[in-house]
């Protein structure tokens, strides 16, 4: 089964062809981040505008790439939640035209199921059930995969997502969007004793976290060495606010991979790229005996073949949508509106 995928939820536009879930023919993707990096973040209007401009030109790309023709596309599928609400929607749009003139099935997907997804790609002999950790700059959770399409949050950020507060530490830093990226590079070269930053503790529910603290405690060391004119180790305060989150978000693995009994971890979002996580994923999971699946940097980011993949899945489970599908700035990885 080809799916010609379509992912638009922020500042890249992506366009790819899928095969059974599993076979990426061609993933194109246009990014954006030369132009938002002159304002430090995603300006969602030129975002929007952008998507408009790219997204045709990617279709076509990706059917020249692959040499399949319209008659070739057995389905189309789109992130249509959650994201930027104007860039989403441009996506949704182009894809129920597409669907709608080929006469072919509409698949909404779910952008961070879409990023669990990705982890079917890089690995073929992945098979639920698995844990996930998710870590992206709009969401950060704990999810166990019980099915393709049957999950359940065992955990989740009750405040800002880990990417949020590594791209907003960066920002103040001074360091090029995206900041996440950046803070990693310079973070290996830092002491990650250098700077004691605060741990948020278990709550009612011990998978539940919190990075609103740390965000704060970092922001107020720098702004505070600025008022009284001490200068802040930068690489030492990388390596100290990269191990803070992954000192968070790594025990509460171990605690699900102890508690469901589980031997499968998989990592998915765009902040699984931060090579402090990885790192001491891998360690955790050797101690505990699990097997880890991490996706290569390239499918990290946003992108339209993992859209693809959990598209095919979320076809045989008999999710398709009508002309009616419209996009959700907010939403449930499990499918309610928040």
């Amino acid at each position: 089964m080809n799916i010609l995928s379509v992912e638009s939820s922020c500042d890249e536009t992506a366009v790819a062809i899928v095969q059974d879930g599993r076979k990426v023919l061609t993933d194109c993707i246009a990014s954006q981040v030369a132009l938002h990096r002159e304002y430090g973040g995603v300006v969602p209007e030129i975002a929007s505008r952008k998507h408009i401009e790219a997204i045709y030109g990617l279709a076509d790309q990706a059917l020249a790439e692959t040499q399949l023709t319209r008659e070739d596309i057995d389905a189309i599928a789109v992130t249509y939640a959650p994201g930027l609400i104007g860039a989403v929607l441009v996506g949704v749009n182009f894809a129920k035209a597409a669907a709608l003139a080929l006469n072919k099935p509409l698949i909404p997907v779910h952008h961070i199921r879409g990023h669990i997804a990705a982890n079917y790609l890089a690995y073929p002999e992945l098979e639920p059930p698995f844990l996930c950790l998710v870590v992206s700059g709009g969401h950060t959770m704990i999810v166990e995969i019980q099915d393709y399409t049957k999950m359940r949050i065992l955990g989740t950020t009750l405040d800002d997502a880990a990417g949020e507060c590594f791209d907003k530490v960066a920002r103040v830093l001074g360091m090029p969007y995206p900041g996440g990226a950046a803070l990693d590079r310079v973070a290996k070269e830092g002491d990650e004793t250098r700077y004691n930053l605060p741990r948020s503790k278990p709550g009612a529910n011990p998978y539940d976290m919190s990075f609103s603290g740390l965000k704060t405690a970092a922001l107020n060391l720098i702004h505070h060495a600025e008022q009284v004119g001490e200068e802040v180790d930068i690489p030492g305060l990388c390596a100290s606010f990269s191990a803070a989150v992954s000192d968070t978000l790594v025990p509460r693995v171990v605690r699900a991979i102890e508690e469901t009994g589980l031997r499968k971890i998989a990592v998915a979002g765009g902040v699984a790229a931060n090579s402090r996580i990885r790192r001491d994923i891998l360690a955790a999971a050797e101690r505990l005996g699990a097997e880890v699946y991490m996706p290569p940097l390239s499918l990290c980011g946003d992108n339209g073949a993992m859209i693809g993949a959990q598209a095919y899945y979320e076809y045989l489970a008999g999710n398709v949508a009508d002309m009616s599908l419209n996009a959700y700035a907010t939403k449930s990885i499990l499918g309610e509106k928040l």
